[in-house]
C-alpha cells in the first residue's frame, strides 16, 4: 500500500511545487516515518524535503541521521545545505535528544553536521531567547578555525557571529573585528532587500533596524 501511497503523493511534487505546498502536503500525512523513507528513497530533492517533514524524530538515532547526511552529499551544494537545515528546523530543534546529537556536532567528521551545529547555535539567538552561556567559547573556536573551515560551516559559523554581534553588546566589536579580520563575503553581491552576510555590514544594519524598531 505504501508504494502506491507514495507514487500518489509524488505525482503531486513537480518543479512549480513551493515549500509551503509541501507543508500542507505533510500536515495531511502527519507523522509516517516509512512513507517518508519511501518519498527519501527518490533521491530527489523536492520528495526529500517532503520526507523530512513526516519522519519521526524519535527514529533519528545518530545512525540514521548519518545515513541521511551520506544521502544528501550526492546532491549539488544548495540542496544539501537546504536539506540539513530544513531537518535541523523541522525535526532536530523539536526534541531533547536530537538537540543533544546536535549539540555534540561541534567536531563531526562530516561538514553538514558541523553546520547544523553552528547553525543551531545561531538560531538559539536569532530567535530572541537568552542564549546558552556558551558565547566566549564558540567566539575562541570561531576566531580560530573560521578560515579553515568548509564553506557551508563557514557560512554557519559566520552567521552566528553575526546575531552574536547583533543581540551581546559585549561582543560586537570582537564579532565586527572577526569579519573585517577574515574579509569573509565582502565583496559578496546582495540581492536587493537582503542582508549581506558580510559581518560589519550584518551587524550595522541589523542592530539598526532594532533600534527603530
Amino acid at each position: 500500500m505504501n508504494a502506491s501511497k507514495a507514487e500518489n503523493i509524488l505525482s503531486q511534487i513537480n518543479s512549480k511545487t513551493k515549500l509551503g505546498d509541501l507543508r500542507t502536503i505533510a500536515k495531511d500525512i502527519k507523522k509516517d516515518h516509512e512513507l517518508a523513507m519511501e518519498l527519501w528513497s527518490t533521491e530527489q530533492f523536492l520528495p526529500r524535503l517532503l520526507a523530512i517533514l513526516i519522519m519521526d524524530k524519535k527514529l533519528l538515532s545518530q545512525e540514521v541521521l548519518n545515513k541521511l547526511d551520506k544521502d544528501m552529499q550526492t546532491h549539488p551544494f544548495d540542496e544539501r545545505n537546504n536539506l540539513m537545515d530544513w531537518l535541523m528546523a523541522n525535526q532536530l530543534t523539536k526534541d531533547k535528544k536530537t538537540i543533544a546529537r546536535m549539540e555534540s556536532w561541534e567536531n563531526s567528521p562530516s561538514a553538514l553536521q558541523r553546520r547544523a551545529f553552528w547553525y543551531y547555535q545561531a538560531r538559539l539567538r536569532w530567535t530572541g531567547q537568552t542564549p546558552p552561556d556558551n558565547t566566549a567559547d564558540l567566539l575562541s573556536t570561531l576566531e580560530a578555525n573560521i578560515t579553515q573551515e568548509e564553506p557551508e560551516v563557514q557560512w554557519a559559523m559566520n552567521f552566528l557571529a553575526g546575531w552574536i554581534g547583533v543581540y551581546d553588546e559585549n561582543n560586537r566589536a570582537r564579532c565586527i573585528e572577526l569579519g573585517e579580520k577574515t574579509g569573509l563575503y565582502k565583496d559578496e553581491m546582495v540581492s536587493k532587500g537582503c542582508t549581506p552576510d558580510y559581518l560589519p555590514e550584518f551587524i550595522a544594519i541589523e542592530v539598526n533596524k532594532r533600534n527603530h524598531n
